[in-house]
């Protein structure tokens, strides 16, 4: 594979119609493929399962970043866009899967994975920006995306417990060097469900005034709206199909963050506090393709280091400046889904980071 840290980064960022067509693509190729079948089906799951991979190898080009202060009028936008039409994407993945589509058995196959791999890996990044949105119909739309594959959790736990603890043993979504994927995700869902929960309750303590629902409450309502939704399009069928898609969604999610942070820690001070989150506690990747098509959600250091930064204008931290991925992200998340395969890659890596990370006057938690 070429090596994006061989190379001299451009300066040029990538343009909003190249993050547009690179996120957006599938959609077309699903949702009509869900009603003709054949080369569109095949069409949606390679764009997902292959082509960003050789895009990412073939064109081995590092995109620079937006200036500070510019502004990006196309960029909430565009993370509506892919927003809504998540949400109209399900159910028509959910009546060509479990309904009476009419499609071959290997097409509901095609269909079921080439619709949860983009749901994961852009659903997922869209949605994840509209969480950090302030404003509140952005949000909202973050928090529909997550309650409609059974996560509502992560539109809490990811913003009031992931970015606070983030590299800390308090972080459920932390993964710790030598732990599989397979032993993460049940701990991470679970304590990020649990402390997610408590982090909302702790808000509206403080918050008397506050009004409304719970938002644990919401997230249980949109998920019983979408089983209601489910059962509509395709019976108990649909129901179970909605279900398995959620949880394939999830589990991209979760393996996301199991490789961007996986063995990093923030050290602990001399007053026994972690250091401030920086660019050192993240894995980035550097490549062009997968991070247009995941609206640069590759570029996670700059994230956690500056939360309100606008998504088109993350930057790509200096290799001795954050640890940095030879893979593109998927692949790095395929890796992960084999222990063996990832413990073996990651290793040289995570030592190689190790021996050139050295922060004076701390002490290593």
């Amino acid at each position: 594979m070429s090596d994006p840290d061989l190379l001299s980064p451009p300066a040029a960022p990538i343009p909003m119609l190249a993050f547009a067509l690179a996120a957006a693509t599938p959609v077309p190729l699903l949702i009509i493929g869900a009603f003709m079948g054949g080369a569109w089906l095949w069409a949606g799951f390679l764009y997902m399962a292959l082509l960003s991979v050789l895009l990412d190898q073939l064109i081995p080009w590092v995109a620079g970043a937006g200036e500070e202060g510019q502004e990006f009028p196309g960029a909430d936008a565009l993370l509506a866009g892919i927003g809504l039409s998540a949400l109209v994407l399900l159910p028509v993945v959910v009546w060509a899967v479990a309904g009476a589509s009419g499609l071959s058995a290997g097409e509901r196959l095609l269909m079921f994975f080439g619709s949860g791999f983009w749901l994961g890996q852009v659903g997922h990044p869209a949605a994840h920006e509209l969480i950090h949105r302030t404003r509140r119909p952005l949000f909202r739309l973050g928090q529909a995306f997550y309650a409609a594959i059974l996560f509502g959790q992560h539109a809490s736990a990811h913003r009031l417990v992931h970015h606070r603890f983030v590299a800390t043993d308090q972080d459920p979504n932390s993964a710790r060097e030598g732990e599989s994927f397979y032993r993460f995700a049940p701990r991470a869902w679970i304590w990020s469900f649990r402390l997610g929960r408590q982090a909302e309750t702790d808000l509206r303590a403080r918050a008397r005034s506050r009004q409304g629902l719970h938002p644990y409450a919401i997230y249980a309502l949109g998920g019983l709206i979408a089983m209601s939704l489910a059962f509509a399009v395709a019976g108990l069928a649909g129901i179970l199909a909605w279900i398995l898609l959620g949880v394939h969604a999830q589990m991209q999610i979760l393996v996301s963050d199991y490789v961007q942070h996986y063995g990093l820690r923030r050290r602990i001070l001399a007053d026994g506090r972690p250091e401030p989150v920086g660019p050192r506690h993240s894995w980035n990747t550097a490549h062009w393709f997968s991070s247009a098509m995941m609206l640069n959600a590759p570029r996670h250091s700059d994230h956690h280091a500056h939360p309100t930064r606008p998504w088109p204008a993350l930057h790509l931290p200096a290799a001795d400046e954050a640890p940095r991925l030879p893979w593109p992200l998927p692949v790095a998340c395929t890796l992960a889904f084999l222990p063996r395969t990832w413990a073996r890659a990651i290793r040289p890596h995570l030592k190689r980071w190790r021996q050139s990370d050295t922060g004076p006057g701390q002490i290593p938690g």
